[in-house]
């Protein structure tokens, strides 16, 4: 329905140019002549044919229309071409300002708009009456432009918030399984390195013992030694560091999984960034992996080069393999299932991503993936120097063709005068408000006071330039300028993204210049209603004005507040969900270490500090007996429980992971002085404060410090902009006020929440 809806909308100005001309004319029984007639079929059929391809080639379809509109102003009556020059061209211009980049959709305005002026220039001048008409046809650009920029924002916003849930769901599934796999991995080595060693030296001992007693005492101390080690690795197991520096990191997988390849005598170069743990991580592992096996398969000592490059974006990973060398044989050509092309694919496809391959110029193959980058959000690409060199220039050509004329026609001499237009000084006050909405959102105190200066400006370009319109009519135009700046700040305070403090003092002062300036208009040209009456007619126009602005900004506001609120819960819910499951998971595994595990080992180190050889290498098997049965048990999976445990501080490694993920960088430390036990509410509340903090849809990185002191538990989070929201404060204010805590805010979007330890001591005692 939309595309039928898309295609129809260029009729829709034709159908109203054809009633105001020739339908006019003809309904007051004027035949227009068949040559105009003509001109204006050719001039209707070009533009409504250049806006049905505005979609795709929006650029090329606005130069065609003001052309044309151009081109049959001059053989055609006045109003001929007026409905196709505004609405056709202004739905152009919104067509380009959508679906092309910020500067392109500027210049497209600021060019059309020095155009139409040198054209006018060009023909007759400048009159009062012509400057005002370009003015208000500059600001219906403007406007047109200006939508379409908000609509592109408007799709930029809800894409991102769909590819961040997109990989926040993809992730909550997958971080439970990252957790066993990480257990079971680390669960392997203490079982293979710590236990096993332990019951070979018993073993090795007992046989020797006739021949070589010593070797018993040896045996019985390093039990004593690996039971110790071995305790203190499995509580690393359980409760491991938050910033996961004991991992490697992805970059380091993808160095080893080259370095094993070329260990196969295999030529691979690499260039690998950085890449955060999570599904984007996984899968250019995969595809790397997949990619040097079909080398490997199919082209065995080919130069392969292997590229892995992380931008906010965009992640591209390439892997290109040359030509074989003359003689290679492939021995595991046929080895091939012919599924791996559709794995790959599925593994960018599930990241989010894409992925391309085929043969290269040279006789090799590449394998090309984009996957998201480091930001959700779609960044707008900005192009070569070259490619916005050549666009200037054309936009200069074109803005300078209307003053070919007088370079080949000689113009005749005319008295100069001291006289400025009223038209050209309407002009120049639209451009200055024009250039001063652009630093709005750098400057937003500054432009306002630009533009209540500007507006007091506009009675005095009507005397200056003895203007004889309407009077109300240029301060008017003057104030919707005023009004888009009042909308934009009134849609940034209520979203959340400004702070609130002096919200009235800016339309009070809006109001004010505004009605002063309506009123030195009208009492300057003169006019017989009481001065009283031209104050509260200009200050009500005035305040009628800003409260409309002021509510358009605060609905738009509500809005995007609305849906960002929307798509940080259902973050924050998957998020917990994500870690609650990975932390049952490691409940479930630590309870198994404890009860069979941890007490074998503790009964191994109590019979070889007793001396008891034999009954230590028993205790031994039964641990690594033990730890076998419980890695089978993780290898399966546990059953799913109606009640899982609420996640505490050692889920914060976790939570970080979950984070990073979801592509936030997030960093938490733990000082020395932070125990490893806390009391139960202090525990749970501090990690649902941290979680509260981190689990939202910001992309900007994050730094999480905990410490104890004098009996408080401190967490300072930083780069949290997130907790200025109203909402969040009442959370984290609800969470802290139960421990009687204390919750302030600093600079740079820094929150500090300050428990005391004793409250939730006295809270379990009194329990």
């Amino acid at each position: 329905m939309n595309r039928i809806d898309g295609r129809l909308l260029p009729v829709l100005p034709l159908c109203a140019q054809a009633l105001v001309w020739p339908g006019a004319a003809l309904v007051r029984g004027h035949v227009p002549p068949p040559s105009a007639l003509l001109v204006w079929a050719l001039v209707a059929g070009t533009v409504t044919g250049a806006l049905t391809l505005r979609r795709t080639r929006p650029v090329t379809a606005l130069v065609l229309t003001a052309a044309a509109c151009a081109l049959g102003a001059g053989p055609l009556p006045t109003g001929a071409t007026a409905v196709l020059g505004t609405a056709g061209v202004a739905l152009a211009l919104f067509t380009v300002a959508t679906g092309r980049d910020t500067f392109t959709a500027v210049l497209c305005v600021v060019a059309l708009a020095l155009w139409q002026l040198l054209y006018g220039l060009s023909l007759h001048g400048i009159s009062d009456r012509d400057g005002l008409d370009l003015v208000l046809t500059a600001l219906l650009y403007a406007g047109a432009c200006g939508a379409g920029l908000l609509v592109r924002r408007s799709r930029r916003a809800r894409r991102t918030s769909e590819r961040l849930l997109s990989r926040a769901e993809s992730e909550r599934h997958r971080l439970p399984a990252v957790e066993r796999r990480r257990m079971e991995r680390e669960l392997h080595d203490v079982s293979a390195h710590h236990l096993t060693a332990v019951v070979v030296t018993a073993g090795a001992a007992l046989g020797l013992r006739d021949r070589r007693p010593e070797l018993a005492e040896e045996a019985l101390r390093f039990a004593v030694d690996t039971g110790h080690e071995v305790t203190r690795a499995l509580g690393a197991v359980r409760a491991p560091a938050p910033s996961g520096e004991d991992l490697p990191s992805p970059r380091e997988r993808l160095l080893d999984l080259v370095a094993g390849f070329r260990r196969l005598d295999q030529r691979v170069d690499c260039e690998i960034d950085p890449l955060p743990d999570g599904a984007v991580a996984d899968a250019a592992y995969g595809i790397v992996r997949e990619a040097l096996t079909n080398v490997a398969r199919y082209a065995p000592g080919a130069a392969t080069r292997v590229l892995c490059r992380y931008g906010d974006d965009r992640t591209d990973v390439v892997v290109t393999s040359g030509a074989p060398p003359s003689g290679a044989v492939a021995h595991g050509a046929g080895l091939g299932g012919g599924r791996g092309q559709g794995f790959l694919r599925s593994r960018a496809r599930e990241a989010g991503g894409t992925l391309t391959t085929g043969p290269t110029a040279d006789g090799g193959w590449e394998v090309r993936a984009a996957l998201p980058g480091r930001s959700a959000a779609p960044v707008d690409r900005s192009g070569p120097r070259g490619y916005r060199a050549a666009q200037v220039t054309a936009a200069a050509c074109l803005v300078l063709q209307p003053l070919l004329p007088t370079l080949v026609i000689r113009a005749e001499t005319t008295p100069a005068g001291s006289h400025v237009s009223a038209g050209v000084l309407f002009a120049l006050l639209a451009a200055a408000q024009a250039v001063t909405l652009l630093w709005l959102r750098g400057a937003p105190r500054t432009a306002h006071a630009v533009l209540c200066a500007l507006a007091l400006l506009w009675p005095v370009a009507m005397a200056a330039g003895h203007y004889t319109g309407p009077v109300v009519l240029p301060p008017a135009l003057s104030m919707l300028a005023t009004c888009a700046a009042l909308a934009v700040d009134a849609a940034g305070r209520t979203a959340g993204d400004r702070p609130r403090g002096r919200a009235p003092l800016l339309p009070a002062a809006a109001v004010a210049v505004h009605a002063a300036a309506v009123t030195a208009a009208v009492l300057g040209r003169g006019t017989t209603v009481p001065v009283w009456a031209v104050v509260a007619g200009a200050t009500a126009g005035a305040s009628l004005a800003a409260g409309a602005a002021l509510w358009c900004g605060a609905l738009r506001g509500r809005r995007e507040r609305a849906a960002r609120g929307v798509r940080d819960e259902r973050l924050a819910a998957w998020t917990e969900e994500a870690v609650r499951d990975a932390w049952a998971e490691r409940r479930r595994i630590a309870g198994g270490l404890e009860t069979t595990v941890l007490a074998r080992t503790a009964d191994m180190v109590a019979e070889a500090e007793a001396g008891r050889l034999g009954a230590t290498a028993e205790r031994a098997r039964e641990a690594l007996a033990a730890m076998r049965a419980l890695l089978d048990t993780v290898r399966e999976g546990g059953a799913e429980s109606a009640l899982r445990p609420q996640p505490t501080l050692q889920a914060l490694d976790l939570l970080a992971r979950q984070c990073r993920a979801t592509g936030r960088d997030v960093e938490i430390r733990l000082t020395g002085r932070v125990p490893q036990r806390l009391p139960a509410a202090v525990d749970l509340a501090a990690y649902h404060a941290a979680e509260t903090l981190l689990a939202t849809g910001d992309d900007r990185p994050a730094v999480l410090e905990l410490d104890t002191a004098d009996g408080t538990l401190t967490i300072t989070a930083g780069g949290v902009p997130s907790a200025a929201h109203p909402a969040v404060r009442e959370r984290l204010a609800a969470r802290v006020a139960a421990l009687d805590g204390t919750l302030t805010t600093g600079p740079a979007d820094t929150v500090r929440l300050r428990l005391p330890l004793d409250a939730g001591g006295e809270e379990e005692r009194q329990r």
